[in-house]
C-alpha cells in the first residue's frame, strides 16, 4: 500500500487500481501484518506491476514466512478483479487485526 516500506521497492514501476478487500484475516505481528484464510475481509490496495522482473525483489523483501498467492480483490465499487497476495504461512499466535484494516490499526 502506498506510504509502506515495501511499495518503496517498486516505485516508478507500478499503476495504481483502486482500493479493494481480499477475503481473509490480518494479524499484527508488530511493525508489519499477516495476511492468513479465514472468514473475513482484508482491506488494501490493487496495483498492477509493470516490472515483472522485480517480484524476486518483492519475494525476498517478503522473507521466508511469506508466499506468493493469487486471489480475487473487490474493487470499492464492486468490480472484481484477479490479484497476487503475500500470505503469511507462519505462526498463527498473533493478535488479529480488527476490520481487517492494517492502517487503521498502525495510526491507534
Amino acid at each position: 500500500m502506498r506510504g509502506e516500506s515495501a511499495h518503496k521497492l517498486v516505485a516508478g514501476h507500478t499503476t495504481f487500481i483502486g482500493a479493494a478487500t481480499v477475503p481473509g484475516v490480518l494479524l499484527s505481528m508488530g511493525k508489519f501484518p499477516g495476511l492468513v484464510p479465514g472468514r473475513g475481509r482484508v482491506v488494501g490496495e490493487v496495483w498492477r506491476l509493470d516490472a515483472p522482473e522485480l517480484l524476486p525483489t518483492l519475494d525476498k523483501y517478503e522473507g521466508y514466512n511469506f508466499e506468493r498467492r493469487f486471489t480475487v480483490a473487490t474493487l470499492a465499487r464492486g468490480r472484481r478483479v484477479r490479484a497476487m497476495v503475500y500470505r503469511y504461512r507462519g505462526s498463527r499466535n498473533h493478535p488479529i487485526v480488527p476490520e481487517g484494516d492494517w492502517r487503521k490499526h498502525r495510526c491507534r
